[in-house]
């Protein structure tokens, strides 16, 4: 286990990120000369914030976990342009079924980076809502304009991004192990 301090790391992505909003130039000394700004306006912002997040971090484990993170972001804009299309399309034909309900997912992944990450892909996905998060059931809960009609095409994209979390965030459970069951103890969904 490679272990380096967090800060100078963030401060690295910080100046990498401040190519992306300068605008990455294919000139040499321009992009040198952008570097040499954003490193140590990064690293000084870093190192200013370092008390607002853990002291190490395990470069290994999040080295592995990039191509995890490239996969869910190529999912999350697939599901966000398909999603987009298909509002559109029944925003335009009245007369397609929309049948909103709420759907239980239970989750497999506990890390509350995890969770929000899951949770945020759902509500900026058109069609779908995270409405709430059941701590004591690990489960969320989510609108969805067609989730009457298609439970599973409500949890496939879900159950997908899960998988590839919990390769990112290194959780305990693995993408193999089966999504949990709803409702949880073998009660009914009304909590009765």
């Amino acid at each position: 286990m490679t272990t380096v301090r967090k800060w100078p790391v963030i401060g690295f992505v910080l100046a990498i990120i401040w190519l992306f909003v300068r605008g990455i130039s294919y000139e040499p000394m321009r992009f040198v000369a952008t570097m040499l700004v954003g490193l140590p306006v990064g690293l000084a912002i870093a190192y200013l914030t370092r008390d607002l997040y853990g002291e190490s971090i395990d470069l290994w484990a999040t080295l592995s976990g990039m191509p995890a993170a490239i996969r869910y972001l190529g999912r999350f804009l697939w599901e966000l342009l398909t999603a987009n299309i298909d509002v559109a399309y029944r925003v335009l034909a009245p007369s397609l079924p929309i049948d909103p309900d709420v759907v239980a997912v239970p989750l497999r992944v506990e890390s509350d980076g995890a969770i929000t990450t899951i949770a945020n892909s759902i509500t900026l996905t058109p069609g779908t809502l995270t409405m709430e998060y059941d701590d004591a059931t690990n489960t969320l809960f989510v609108h969805a304009i067609t989730g009457n009609n298609d439970v599973e095409g409500v949890l496939a994209p879900i159950r997908a991004w899960e998988d590839l979390a919990l390769v990112i965030f290194d959780e305990e459970a693995d993408p193999a192990d089966p999504a949990p069951e709803w409702p949880p103890n073998g009660g009914d969904d009304d909590g009765e």
